[in-house]
């Protein structure tokens, strides 16, 4: 079985994200599972904390989870038209310390999508990850793109999708991602 990781970038109640995430979990294809995690209770990046503390018992969990994984699921929001400050900071723990990246990251397929409540969807957020995951080894899935724009029209009150159109590209979508991390997957053992 394939299993990946998933977490939404928003700490919101009512988070398109989060409906987002919970819908991939369902239309997973047969033979993979993708494993909801939150980045909830993260605290701020602080090296002094690091230095005296180490990293978060809420980051530790996380970085346990995906690199127990073959593959991670990022599901973003869009502020200010760039990365949401809560999920780079989650990121920036997990890189933590540097010698865990290769751990985490290192060759790891990651695939991102998000949804948003405006017309482009999360476009500009997605495309500002890529350094970001490119400097921390990380194998990005190039072969789907999902933008899921005007999210308040698609959610229902319970918080759940319910648009055809959606569900059918988001299993398009996970059917690629899972297609590309079982490939990769068989190539590293």
């Amino acid at each position: 079985m394939l299993t990946l990781v998933g977490f939404s970038g928003s700490l919101r109640r009512g988070s398109y994200n989060a409906a987002l995430l919970r819908a991939a979990a369902s239309v997973m294809p047969a033979d993979s599972e993708l494993r909801i995690e939150s980045i909830a209770g993260i605290p701020l990046y602080d090296a002094d904390e690091e230095a005296e503390h180490g990293v978060p018992e809420g980051a530790r969990r996380l970085k346990d989870a995906i690199a127990a994984a073959d593959g991670l699921l990022i599901v973003t929001p869009e502020y200010n038209n760039s990365i949401p400050g809560v999920t780079k900071n989650a990121v920036d723990w997990l890189s933590r310390p540097s010698t865990d990246i290769l751990r985490v990251f290192g060759g790891r397929p990651v695939a991102i999508t998000g949804a948003s409540p405006g017309r482009l969807g999360t476009v500009l957020s997605q495309n500002a990850w890529l350094p970001v995951l490119k400097t921390l080894g990380a194998d990005l899935w190039s072969g789907g793109r999902l933008l899921v724009s005007q999210a308040s029209t698609l959610v229902d009150s319970n918080g759940a999708i319910v648009d055809p159109a959606t569900l059918k590209n988001l299993r398009k979508f996970m059917e690629g991602f899972v297609a590309y991390a079982k490939e990769r997957s068989a190539l590293r053992q």
